[in-house]
């Protein structure tokens, strides 16, 4: 078992992902994910790239996923590659204002992938990025329940990782 950590893009998510990282509860190995481009800005950032290192790295090992921001990008392309991998999934701070209908659908169709009990989101409520009302609508036209969870808060930070280990561990 392997619990993938996948930040949103910005340098500034390195301080969530060694949080989440130290924080988190898990029976098997804890993988953070860093972005080559916070210490190289040639590197580019392919999301569908780093979902196929990352089904490699992970072999045959089942999967739990914390993905906020652009990483909710990555996981679901990690989803399309391997969904019997995933055991449980986050989605944190999904950016819907800031990704195209191409990408929407790719995640739409990884999360039809796994069980809906299987999958939480946490939104903040006015986030920025997308809110939770944005979430909502974005789910309705999948006939699911999901686990929602809407936070009040006005940002894109998402330390909330009682909740992800209530969940993970549930």
């Amino acid at each position: 078992m392997v619990t993938i950590i996948l930040p949103g893009y910005s340098d500034s998510n390195r301080k969530w992902l060694e949080d989440v990282a130290g924080s988190v509860k898990s029976d098997g190995e804890i993988r953070p994910v860093y972005w080559g481009h916070w210490d190289d800005p040639d590197i580019k950032f392919d999301p569908g790239q780093k979902a196929d290192l990352l089904d490699g790295v992970s072999g045959k090992r089942v999967i739990d996923i914390i993905a906020k921001s652009i990483g909710t990008l990555v996981a679901a392309y990690l989803i399309e590659k391997s969904p019997e991998k995933i055991r449980k999934i986050i989605f944190c701070g999904m950016p819907l204002n800031d990704i195209g209908e191409d990408k929407k659908e790719i995640i739409k169709n990884a999360i039809k992938k796994i069980p809906s009990e299987n999958i939480m989101f946490i939104q903040n409520e006015e986030d920025p990025h997308g809110g939770f009302d944005s979430l909502k609508m974005f789910l309705s036209g999948l006939g699911r329940d999901f686990v929602l969870v809407s936070k009040p808060r006005t940002d894109h930070e998402y330390f909330y990782q009682d909740d992800f280990n209530e969940f993970l561990l549930g």
